[in-house]
């Protein structure tokens, strides 16, 4: 929940990314993240989309056959209800949970001096998405001590066998993420093993095979 008192006001408001249906529009478990940072839209100096897309699945294409990134598409859901779009902040660079901490700190928040956030997402993406950015936003050096809020929202759309099927993953995605939100403490060391041993950002082929997630969990994303 949104904590009252000092955080009630925030600088930005950040939507972790949640995939998107083939013809690029927005998954149900998505739009009500949005429908949060519009409600909170006199609270906040920015909104912050993020991800370019999911590593697990193609990126969804346009009639032109450009690339629908999942921030933009979030972007224009803002707008289309009257968010205004020079208070909008995407990233495009992410393509998991991740990058979406990492890139919205190093895109945004460090050069904007963003330090009261509350970060926005589902309920079954929550536990992890708290792990990962109080791991990313505490990573030395700071330039300033950063405040963060979390506020989960329904899962909407899933149903019972698909949402057990996503807090598995969750779960185990979790727990082998905390060994290294240990090991790794510092900017450069994080940056080091984002590029050369992370399976999205390290330095191979796109075209390698991937083994996706079991079609529950993809349906998911």
């Amino acid at each position: 929940m949104v904590p009252s008192g000092p955080m009630a006001s925030f600088d930005a408001v950040v939507i972790p990314a949640g995939g998107l249906e083939p013809d690029g529009s927005l998954p149900p478990w998505v739009v009500p993240r949005l429908d949060r940072a519009l409600a909170l839209a006199s609270a906040t100096r920015y909104v912050i989309t993020l991800s370019a897309g999911t590593f697990h699945k193609p990126l969804v294409r346009n009639a032109s056959n450009a690339p629908v990134f999942e921030s933009a598409a979030a972007a224009r859901y803002l707008i289309d209800r009257g968010f205004p779009g020079e208070r909008l902040l995407t990233e495009t660079s992410s393509y998991d949970t991740v990058g979406n901490a990492y890139f919205c700190r190093v895109i945004h928040a460090d050069p904007q001096r963003l330090s009261r956030l509350l970060i926005v997402t589902s309920a079954f993406h929550m536990p992890r998405t708290e792990a990962v950015f109080r791991w990313v936003f505490n990573l030395v050096p700071l330039a300033f001590a950063y405040e963060l809020a979390f506020e989960a929202t329904p899962d909407a759309g899933l149903d019972k066998r698909l949402l057990a099927a996503r807090n598995e993953k969750e779960r185990t995605a979790l727990a082998a993420l905390l060994p290294k939100t240990n090991r790794y403490r510092t900017l450069a060391e994080f940056h080091r093993w984002l590029y050369t041993e992370h399976r999205i950002y390290a330095p191979r082929p796109w075209n390698t095979p991937r083994v996706p997630p079991p079609p529950d969990v993809l349906s998911t994303y």
